[in-house]
């Protein structure tokens, strides 16, 4: 799921079932001579925080329809940070993603920061907005403010609310008509097409990738048409391609809902702090309790139930916001502090900028067949419900533009790993956007693949931020060094999990999840 553009929430964003047929890739695209043969002006960048640090940006050129490379074409805008080595250390270019579909990749050179000086020097560390996305042209959108306020209660009791969702998801999808072409080419193969114009526009025979999320499952379908484009590959937090995307969002919310679970568990450990009660369940009920509340009466005419839960479910992607998100919480309950709770709310939750939703659903949509029958909607995630009242019923409104996507769904993609080279996967244990059973899928589909296990790990994404696992990367990337691979159905390597990030004070910067 993907719903915050800065949380990378679940939300949650989404996430199906179809046969298992690859949706075709016209060979030839990316290397068309009108595409090599422009090369790339690079300048620097000139928009937020991308002024600073010795990034450059440039335009590439693709066909919007890969199997049509003379036709209209969108514009990916691309970053970089250049190595520093001498040739004879030089490693070639690493692209990143952050995430989504739909996260912002511009500025994910400055993650080489996160890595010795030895292995960032020898890469030039590639970012770029995916297709539809941030800078890339064309954006899309379909309307700024349908994150708004005062939202209907995620849970669809009475009939009123499932009313009111069923036509704010029908309406959402309408309103995307808008984007004309662009909605019928922007599935993950069209993104993997777009990666090897890319490749070809930096004039590189192979390219490295490090994928977060979302960014993981782009990896698995480009090592899968490109196997021999592959040189060094690392994902983390892995997408099971088996259950894009329907599936795998369900799965996500009982996920999710483990971690607030937690959550709950971690304050009620620490009541002489936060006042919320004694046990998970007491504070999972105080929780519940101001969410009913909130619906009656919206503090501020503003924040209800809806915008209380996209307030606080940061928490079921990291553990670096517990602190923080439990003193929001308790500052509300017990001071009725409501300004801090709607500043959280307009950071995280959207309003005034759908892009990253926008992208989210025309990628998510498509990629895979989703149920057309509301009657199959509403008994699975009726079901689900009973184990994640908190995640479901906001995951399933944030997918259900789905039923009425004005472009229509491929088949799912088949991704096999066959002929792909070792690559390194990073998982935490508890990681709630994308569970840890898709990367021991992802692990079987590649079988030259290495698994390192975050051990009791919730936060999403965290490999350059434990010290072990960050030595495994590190390898990886200066040497092509990876672990021995082990038998069964398990990691291969297994890190401890740092705890005193449990209080906030890593430098965790949280990525897109996919969904997943």
């Amino acid at each position: 799921m993907s719903r915050f553009r800065s949380l990378g929430s679940a939300a949650l964003a989404g996430a199906i079932a179809a046969p298992l047929l690859a949706v075709p890739v016209l060979a030839g695209t990316a290397t068309s001579p009108a595409l090599a043969a422009d090369p790339l002006q690079w300048h620097r960048c000139t928009s937020g925080s991308l002024r600073f640090g010795g990034i450059e940006c440039a335009t590439v050129r693709a066909p919007m329809d890969p199997a049509d490379p003379d036709g209209p074409t969108v514009r990916l805008a691309v970053s970089r940070i250049q190595h520093t080595s001498s040739a004879e250390h030089y490693r070639g270019v690493i692209l990143l993603n952050p995430g989504g579909p739909g996260g912002e990749g511009l500025s994910e050179p400055f993650l080489s920061q996160s890595l010795p000086a030895k292995v960032r020097n020898r890469y030039d560390w590639i970012g770029f907005d995916p297709r539809g996305v941030g800078e890339s042209r064309p954006r899309l959108t379909c309307d700024r403010y349908f994150f708004g306020f005062d939202r209907p209660d995620y849970v669809p009791r009475p009939r009123s609310d499932l009313d009111d969702w069923l036509r704010r998801s029908r309406r959402y999808a309408r309103d995307c008509r808008q984007n004309g072409a662009i909605l019928r080419h922007m599935r993950t193969t069209d993104s993997v097409a777009d990666m090897e114009a890319i490749r070809v526009a930096l004039g590189a025979e192979r390219i490295n990738y490090l994928g977060f999320s979302y960014g993981t499952y782009l990896g698995q379908v480009y090592a899968t048409l490109h196997p021999d484009r592959v040189d060094r590959m690392i994902l983390d937090s892995n997408v099971d391609p088996e259950h894009v995307f329907y599936r795998a969002n369900l799965e996500q919310d009982v996920a999710m809902q483990d971690n607030m679970d937690r959550w709950f568990r971690w304050i009620g450990d620490r009541n002489h702090k936060f006042h919320l009660g004694r046990s998970g369940a007491e504070v999972a009920r105080t929780f519940d309790r101001t969410s009913r509340r909130l619906d009656a009466h919206p503090a501020l005419g503003k924040i209800g139930s809806a915008e209380w839960i996209d307030s606080f479910i940061s928490v079921a992607y990291s553990r670096d916001v517990w602190f923080s998100q439990a003193a929001l919480f308790s500052d509300f309950v017990r001071r009725h502090q409501a300004r801090p709770l709607l500043r959280t709310y307009r950071a995280v939750g959207g309003y005034g900028d759908d892009n990253m939703f926008a992208v989210y659903s025309a990628v998510q949509c498509t990629d895979a067949p989703w149920p057309e029958a509301w009657s199959r909607w509403s008994r699975d995630n009726w079901r689900v419900y009973r184990e994640a009242p908190n995640t479901t019923w906001m995951n399933a409104w944030y997918n259900a533009p789905c039923r009425h996507w004005p472009a229509a769904a491929g088949p799912r993609f088949d991704v096999d790993g066959a002929a792909a080279p070792p690559i390194l996967l990073v998982s935490g244990t508890y990681d709630g956007a994308t569970p840890y059973a898709g990367s021991l899928t992802v692990r079987r589909l590649f079988p030259r693949s290495r698994l390192v296990e975050i051990v009791k790990e919730t936060t999403h994404a965290s490999s350059l931020d434990n010290a072990c696992s960050l030595r495994y990367v590190s390898r990886f990337l200066d040497s092509g060094a990876l672990p021995d691979r082990v038998a069964g159905n398990r990691a291969d390597v297994r890190c401890r999990m740092h705890k005193q990030r449990a209080f906030g004070q890593s430098g965790y910067r949280p990525h897109v999840p996919m969904i997943p």
